[in-house]
């Protein structure tokens, strides 16, 4: 006797095979729908374990903690070794007007003549007073001094550098106008080169020393630091030990040419200082505060002649490679949006933290 075989239309074999797939997809979605809870479950978790473990931290830092110490979070130096004619007084002043709100000391210094190098024994003073002046800290320290590695004087905890710096031609014809006319800042103090009426433009095509393109070099060396080679104009050395410090010593280096979004960073990364700054630059009178009088562009035939000299183009160098480092960083920290700049949130979390805590 043979086996009865039981044939199925072929339409209720199309039905059954779209059950089997509408089956298999719902599956599929609920499969996907749990893997996503599971996720936010962990992340939840996660998040939880990282709050038990703060607060554990803090109590245990408040039984632990010595009266005479000082709290890590206030145990912080800044340090703004400024460049002339880069804003750095417009910048300055909202250090100073933040200091009563957010609690922090800012403190000029103050060198002979402006000079940007310290004596050896000028090093080891400056270095032992901002490491051990505890009644300043956290301290804003800011003046017109070539970089200083701690290090070399035994310093372990290292301050943290910022500075601004400018583009060389714009820098040096605001400085050649500034000796003569002023700013506005101080507009009665009698300035160096006062009564000299000679344009920047008549001064390079009569080739005079204030707009020679030796005092083009300046944001090199003060990037350098206390090395002689520092100072030996067009030093090749300097560039690249400029480039080396901006990039390993200093948390953020901006330009005047956008010196909001510097201040932006700045109050993102240290709001301990710099909170309610952006606010303060947008919006305060003092604003922009330092502008240079009688200020008048140079042609394009001055800053031709200026751009042929080596000088030039090893500062113009370093300007570019600050200006790309700093634009990296405000690429990976802001966004724009209508024509206004907003700091992205906190990109990253914790999880799968071990030992679990009970």
């Amino acid at each position: 006797m043979g086996l009865l075989r039981i044939m199925i239309p072929p339409k209720f074999q199309l039905l059954a095979l779209l059950a089997f797939a509408v089956a298999m997809f719902f599956l599929e979605n609920q499969i996907q729908k749990l893997e996503e809870s599971r996720g936010k479950l962990e992340r939840a978790i996660a998040r939880h374990e990282v709050r038990e473990i703060e607060q554990r931290h803090t109590q245990d830092g408040l039984r632990e903690r010595e009266a005479p110490s000082v709290a890590d979070s206030e145990d912080v130096v800044v340090i703004y070794n400024r460049v002339p004619k880069t804003a750095s007084t417009s910048f300055t002043n909202i250090a100073y007007d933040l200091c009563g709100k957010n609690h922090y000391h800012v403190l000029h210094i103050n060198t002979t003549k402006n000079n940007p190098v310290m004596s050896m024994q000028d090093q080891v003073r400056f270095v032992k007073n901002v490491t051990e002046w505890r009644e300043m800290k956290p301290a804003f320290y800011h003046g017109h001094v070539s970089f200083l590695d701690f290090t070399k004087l035994g310093v372990k905890k290292k301050p943290i550098y910022i500075n601004v710096i400018r583009d060389p031609i714009e820098r040096l014809v605001s400085y050649y106008y500034f000796l003569r006319f002023g700013d506005d800042y101080r507009p009665g103090l009698r300035r160096r080169k006062q009564g000299d009426k000679k344009t920047f433009d008549e001064c390079v095509s009569a080739g005079g020393s204030d707009c020679a393109p030796e005092k083009l070099w300046l944001q090199i060396p003060f990037f350098c630091g206390h090395y002689s080679e520092c100072w030996n104009v067009g030093s090749h050395w300097a560039l690249e030990q400029a480039k080396y410090n901006l990039v390993n010593e200093y948390l953020l280096v901006g330009v005047t040419e956008e010196l909001e979004d510097f201040v932006m960073m700045l109050e993102a990364a240290l709001p301990r200082f710099f909170r309610g700054a952006t606010e303060l630059y947008r919006t305060g009178k003092k604003s922009h505060l330092r502008k240079t009088s009688e200020k008048k562009p140079p042609t394009k035939e001055s800053i031709a002649k200026l751009q042929q000299s080596a000088i030039w183009k090893m500062e113009n160098e370093f300007y570019e490679f600050a200006l790309e480092q700093f634009q990296f960083v405000r690429a990976h920290a802001v966004r724009e949006k209508d024509g206004e700049l907003y700091l992205l949130a906190q990109n990253f979390f914790y999880e799968k933290i071990y030992p679990k805590t009970n």
